[in-house]
């Protein structure tokens, strides 16, 4: 089961602020003074830099705000120093928290499977060459023996484990597996941030990008 919208929202905007300092935020001196018990921005400095109250972002970063204008949300993006698809992401997580505040939840489409003229490919390739078909969100849709043997046993994980992305970026075994891990990571980094901006309203690639913030330090700017 993916995790609560407004869980998804509040992870989003702490790992944003707690990744970046005081002066970089461009915050006046004297306002940041003080001993931190918080990596990167408090919360009353965000509010700040945005220009809205401490009480108000508050609620938004614990999803208890069901309605909140564009505007507000490109003033905090401006505050977090978030990218072009950094704040296309907040807007989607905060238009979907609402949505289910509302009881909208909105529709998504299931994972689609590889074609039967796929696997007649894979069963060709079986002995030639490794073969991992996968989707946007790099979900592993198909995989013959070879890629199989090669990376990991996709089809031998549960569900929600069946994805590229998170094998590479998550599992301790790829780290192994990969003598250029590191360029990998970024790779993939970058082909999820692509596809983030061309399939906004997709929930699950939302989720996979949302658990990244908080997990994967490539995902910092």
């Amino acid at each position: 089961m993916g995790k609560d919208h407004n869980a998804e929202l509040g992870d989003f905007l702490r790992s944003c602020r707690s990744r970046l300092r005081p002066e970089d935020a461009g915050l006046p001196p004297g306002v940041s003074a003080g001993t931190r018990r918080v990596p990167g921005l408090r919360r009353e400095e965000v509010a700040l830099l945005a220009g809205v109250s401490t009480d108000y972002y508050t609620r938004l970063e614990q999803g208890r705000h069901p309605h909140v204008s564009d505007t507000v949300l490109d003033s905090i993006a401006r505050a977090l120093r978030l990218d072009e698809v950094e704040r296309d992401h907040l807007h989607d997580l905060a238009r979907t928290t609402a949505g289910s505040r509302r009881g909208g939840a909105r529709a998504i489409a299931p994972v689609p499977r590889a074609r039967a003229a796929v696997h007649q490919m894979l069963d060709v390739l079986g002995e030639v060459s490794p073969v991992l078909v996968v989707n946007h969100r790099r979900d592993i849709l198909a995989a013959n023996r070879l890629g199989k043997a090669l990376i990991t046993d996709f089809d031998a994980l549960p569900a929600r484990e069946r994805n590229l992305a998170r094998f590479v970026l998550l599992d301790p075994a790829a780290r192994e597996l990969y003598a250029d891990w590191d360029e990998i990571a970024q790779n993939l980094v970058a082909v999820l941030r692509r596809a983030a901006g061309s399939h906004p309203d997709d929930r699950l690639l939302n989720e996979l990008i949302s658990e990244f913030y908080v997990k994967v330090p490539q995902f910092g700017p």
